[in-house]
């Protein structure tokens, strides 16, 4: 078996054992989000609902079609940027660690068990944005932004820093990048920033206002879905109607614990720091630390979230996905191809091998009372093809184009 072809195995074997440990139907909680639309007025996080109900009729099959369809395409769009980045940068050996890495994260193995969460629509439009920003296309990028925020207010932090980062890259030009703060990158940020930052304040400001007088009315709608529970429909209401003040005056006390000292800290934090480590090193960023810095903050932005939201674990698997982005981003600037003989220092090995044992054999706390599949015995079995793949594709030729 070739060396790309043994590449491709490794990471479509990772991403199974991710995918598999958690994948479910969509809960409760996701089938309303889908359910809501703008049938009482305007509401935050409507808009997709409301899309969905121009095209389909809403039930629970076609709940599941969808969301099983906006999953499977988010996870083609992250197969094809990691198999065509890996060979782009001629199998370098930390762009392989980085990616398998990634494809064992708590990031794909949350995503897989909150199925239909709107953070996967979300993940889509970031893409997207990335991908317009790359064509040059900004003001057509802040209309994609702005719509996002319509669909979940949590693209400020998930969309909005990584496409930032996306457009200072692209316009600063070759590494290493002595300024990224000019004239002319104030202005396109400004101009990426205006749709989103207007249509977050809009919702924000409405939010405060009036979302709390649509509770009775949304909770009445939901509770009468034969296939929403009293539990969910509760929830959701009070998700979508209660202020984001209050949210932060509720949540906020517990921000430094769920950052710096929970269990989420150690089994999400040393990964995420090793992939940053694997990019560092990948395109030498010692050359260009402001620019890994920049990336460093983009990449934790999204836990502050703890602010606002009590579900811990979930948002500390956000930072994989900006991780992983921040990957293809530079990858599309870096004029620099490391070579993929170079060796990988003691401390490295024992990095991913400290990083590589926490992603895979210790389980996650999941939504619902439910708990990951494979016990530790079958886990350790099933990771053993994984290594042993890595160690052939470390001593594969490397095939010339």
């Amino acid at each position: 078996m070739s060396r790309k072809a043994l590449l491709v195995l490794l990471y479509f074997y990772a991403f199974a054992f991710s995918v598999l440990k958690t994948v479910r139907l969509p809960n409760d909680w996701s089938e309303a989000h889908w359910m809501l639309d703008y049938r009482f007025g305007f509401i935050k996080r409507g808009l997709a609902g409301e899309v969905f109900g121009w095209f389909f009729e809403k039930s629970e099959s076609n709940i599941l079609v969808l969301s099983g369809g906006v999953l499977f395409l988010l996870y083609a769009l992250i197969f094809i940027i990691a198999v065509k980045e890996t060979g782009r940068r001629k199998n370098s050996f930390y762009s392989i660690l980085f990616f398998l890495t990634f494809f064992l994260s708590q990031y794909l193995v949350f995503s897989a068990h909150l199925i239909g969460y709107l953070d996967h629509v979300v993940f889509l439009m970031t893409v997207l944005s990335i991908f317009l920003i790359r064509k040059g296309n900004v003001l057509v990028a802040s209309a994609v932004a702005g719509v996002s925020i319509f669909i979940h207010e949590i693209s400020f932090f998930l969309l909005l820093p990584v496409s930032c980062f996306a457009l200072i890259v692209t316009e600063c030009g070759r590494f290493p990048m002595k300024s990224f703060f000019s004239l002319n990158i104030l202005k396109k940020l400004a101009l990426l920033l205006s749709l989103p930052v207007l249509a977050t304040f809009a919702v924000s400001t409405y939010q405060e206002m009036s979302g709390a007088h649509y509770f009775n009315t949304l909770f009445n709608y939901l509770n009468h879905i034969p296939f929403i529970a009293h539990k969910a429909a509760d929830s959701v209401s009070s998700a979508y109607t209660k202020s984001f003040s209050y949210y932060f005056k509720e949540q906020s006390g517990h921000f430094i614990q769920r950052l710096f000292i929970s269990r989420a800290t150690v089994l999400y934090g040393i990964p995420v720091i090793f992939s940053l480590w694997m990019i560092f090193k990948e395109f030498r960023l010692r050359k260009n630390f402001r620019l890994f810095a920049l990336l460093a903050v983009v990449s934790f932005v999204p836990l502050l979230l703890h602010a606002v939201a009590y579900d811990t674990y979930r948002i500390w698997s956000f930072p994989f996905m900006i991780i992983f982005l921040g990957f293809w981003i530079l990858s599309s600037k870096s004029s620099e191809i490391r070579q993929p003989c170079e060796n990988i220092s003691v401390t490295g090995i024992a990095s991913f091998v400290i990083s590589f044992a926490l992603i895979t054999l210790i389980p996650n706390f999941l939504f619902d009372d439910q708990a990951e599949r494979f016990s530790l015995p079958i886990r350790l079995i099933l990771v053993l093809p994984m290594l042993i793949m890595l160690y052939f594709i470390k001593k594969a030729p490397i095939q010339k184009d």
